[in-house]
């Protein structure tokens, strides 16, 4: 009984091990997300822009806020190697992760720039580019999830709705 025991706790003990880190050089594929050590990385606790979508600023003129944010991830990256510690995988297989550079939270870094949204994490950030009306603060856009609900609702009053009021539940 004693030798089940301590398989149990070393087995146990085994996969409360936090996961091993993912480091190396990356490379930017959007805003919030990357191609890290053959890994496609998904920085949790924001939400950029989607490559192709527009924001429209302080003018109202449309401008590629996607296109800047992917830009902007890739300005961090070339900085140095990226250290990622994983949490999970989402539905479309990436690893869900926190990373840095050199000490500097890769994702702190994309909302205060204005780049991304806070996502259960960096409200001070987003507070912070939202006074300084840094990248998407500038102007006007639509949330990141509401316009990805839009552009995949075969219904356009959706993505009116979404844009208008946020995704309706």
């Amino acid at each position: 009984m004693l030798i089940v025991l301590a398989v149990v706790a070393v087995a146990a003990s085994l996969l409360e091990q936090a996961p091993e880190l993912v480091t190396g050089r990356a490379r930017a594929s959007d805003g919030d997300s990357f191609r890290l050590a053959g890994d496609r990385i998904r920085l949790l606790g924001i939400d950029a822009p989607e490559l192709d979508q527009l924001c429209h600023d302080a003018a109202g003129k449309d401008w590629s806020c996607g296109r800047a944010a992917r830009d902007h991830m890739a300005r961090l990256l070339v900085a140095g190697p990226v250290a990622c510690a994983p949490r999970d995988r989402d539905r479309f297989g990436r690893l869900l992760a926190h990373c840095d550079i050199a000490g500097h939270d890769l994702a702190a870094d994309m909302v205060l720039a204005g780049f991304a949204v806070a996502d259960g994490a960096y409200g001070g950030e987003e507070r912070q580019a939202q006074r300084a009306h840094l990248g998407i603060w500038a102007g006007s856009f639509i949330s990141p999830r509401a316009w990805r609900d839009g552009k995949n609702s075969s219904n356009p009053l959706d993505w009116l709705m979404n844009s208008l009021f946020g995704p309706q539940t």
